[in-house]
């Protein structure tokens, strides 16, 4: 009976989590160091064009609005406006972040301006047995505006939440070949 019980709870485990998404924040000091992960059966040209897909990302709850403001080769700026519950306190935050694309391999990123103290890191993109995994990197250190304890809540509870959307976002994604 215990052996039946473990391989149900491990299906249903893998039910529901299908891209294996992992995830996590660690405060370190006045920042936090976000890492995630998550792989789905797509080519590595979609992968890609999914996470540049920048305008697209309106459709990520919290996103409300994402506008390309430049494009000089592989360097691409973004307006961002986020709004995030604290506390059921809505809370709009603005930012211009630039992105320079290294075309099916990486994504790099760097709020240039905007509500956090600063906010970089990157997208690294792999192929393996069909499927592509996606890891994202970032170091996020909040504006002062929201007590620190109230910011951690929020992103240790809601973080993994946008990549599960993410990753079922990406493996619906299609591209025009």
């Amino acid at each position: 009976l215990p052996l039946v019980f473990l391989i149900s709870q491990s299906q249903a485990q893998e039910k529901a989590n299908p891209f294996d998404v992992q995830v996590s924040v660690t405060p370190i000091e006045s920042r936090f160091h976000i890492q995630a992960s998550y792989a789905i059966p797509i080519n590595i040209c979609s992968a890609f064009a999914f996470i540049t897909d920048y305008e697209g990302a309106k459709n990520t709850p919290g996103i409300l609005e994402a506008k390309i403001i430049s494009r000089v080769d592989n360097k691409v700026r973004v307006y961002r406006v986020v709004e995030e519950k604290a506390l059921y306190f809505p809370i709009e935050m603005r930012s211009v972040t630039e992105f320079i694309e290294t075309p099916n391999r990486s994504l790099a990123f760097e709020q240039i301006s905007g509500d956090m103290k600063s906010y970089k890191g990157g997208w690294r993109l792999t192929s393996d047995k069909g499927k592509t995994g996606f890891k994202y990197e970032a170091w996020v250190e909040p504006g002062s505006i929201i007590p620190s304890a109230v910011i951690e809540y929020f992103m240790k509870n809601s973080t993994r939440g946008r990549f599960e959307v993410m990753a079922q976002r990406a493996s619906q994604y299609k591209t025009i070949e």
